[in-house]
């Protein structure tokens, strides 16, 4: 059993909750596989080979394995490919044999995971590989499926990106909702300063605003929605004073032009809202 762990995360909660609402634990008539159970003898094996029919880079087999494992601790279960590996289209990822009722039930669970996550951490690698030659880093976003946040998080590092913050918790960002009730930007990032919070985030989408946020106490400015040339010019304003981040406006077709302006992070909501899942497959063999 691999020894994968995530703070905050609880892997056998979620697999628990996963394979229960596929078996429908809790509805009338639910908590089994009708299909395995009536057509799969009790004590009929199998082996699996899951392989990738598209370049991929791998994230999730872990996650997978515990699905397995939850069904049929005595499965022998060989992980093939590091997680964040890059491989070509036609590779074995993960080798399996035991028993055929375990497989079969555990295998939407496993494979849409590992769809997902991989998917996100091919899209990540992709737009870090867009970036080209720049001291700027990609940073995920909060736009993640609820449940879920975690291990998308987790996936965007295995294609090459960083976590921005985790939640509402880690730190503070300062939107436009937040300045239109405290009154200004100036006001908004001093009360998150006077509360004693440490990392501010204030978000401008205007050069005009930043050094207000910078006077009060912004040590992150998050620079909204602004082209090539304005975001070169808000970062020799701010000239090493706070972290600096373009976001929005961003896809592959821009996100060079942005990251070569000599800010720090460029953050992309659709690595987690918009990746397309990967084309995975699962094929068994009676032994």
């Amino acid at each position: 059993m691999s020894n994968f762990t995530l703070p905050g995360f609880d892997l056998a909660a979620f697999v628990r909750a996963t394979l229960d609402e596929d078996l429908g634990v809790g509805l009338p008539g639910g908590g089994h596989d009708v299909t395995a159970e009536s057509v799969i003898p009790a004590d009929a094996q199998f082996s699996g080979v899951m392989d990738s029919r598209d370049p991929i880079v791998v994230a999730g087999l872990p996650v997978a394995e515990a699905f397995f494992r939850a069904l049929d601790p005595d499965m022998r279960i060989d992980i093939l490919v590091a997680e964040g590996a890059q491989v070509p289209a036609g590779s074995d990822l993960m080798r399996l044999k035991g028993n055929a009722r375990a497989m079969l039930t555990a295998e939407r669970s496993a494979l849409n995971t590992v769809q997902h996550l991989s998917g996100i951490a091919t899209m990540a690698r992709e737009y870090v590989d867009a970036m080209g030659e720049t001291s700027a880093r990609l940073l995920d976003t909060r736009k993640t499926i609820p449940g879920l946040r975690h291990l998308e998080k987790y996936a965007t590092t295995m294609g090459g990106a960083h976590n921005h913050r985790m939640g509402l918790w880690d730190a503070a960002m300062i939107k436009d909702n937040h300045i239109l009730v405290a009154g200004s930007v100036g006001e908004a990032v001093r009360r998150a300063r006077e509360a004693g919070v440490k990392d501010i985030i204030c978000e401008v989408d205007r050069i005009d605003q930043i050094e207000a946020a910078l006077a009060a106490g912004a040590n992150h400015i998050l620079l909204d929605n602004m082209d090539p040339a304005t975001l070169r010019a808000s970062v020799q304003l701010i000239a090493g004073r706070a972290k600096t981040e373009a976001s929005g406006g961003i896809n592959l077709d821009t996100i060079a032009a942005k990251a070569a302006t000599g800010v720090d992070y460029v953050s992309v909501g659709r690595l987690t809202q918009s990746a397309p899942a990967a084309d995975i497959g699962l094929d068994f063999t009676p032994l």
